[in-house]
């Protein structure tokens, strides 16, 4: 069974709990897992941070966005069958 999960909001109060740090962290297994599917981001990176939330630099996303297109990408990587089947 295939659950699809609500994309998270910029105004989630859990948004408030990622450091700069782990926004980083985050935006490496981005790069990463995007890159299997060749999507390329190589200008993402923190922007600021705006009420207690850090903006991705992606025209100044919230980490929201961050947070959806890695829910995303790893959806599509389990899909994926595994190489030579």
């Amino acid at each position: 069974m295939n659950r699809r999960r609500l994309p998270m909001q910029p105004t989630d109060p859990r948004i408030r709990a990622y450091s700069d740090a782990h926004i980083r962290t985050l935006l490496a297994e981005l790069h990463e897992r995007g890159r299997k599917f060749g999507l390329l981001f190589p200008s993402a990176t923190t922007d600021k941070t705006l009420d207690g939330r850090v903006l991705v630099c992606f025209n100044t996303a919230p980490a929201s966005t961050l947070l959806n297109l890695l829910t995303l990408l790893l959806d599509a990587d389990r899909e994926r069958p595994p190489c030579g089947s």
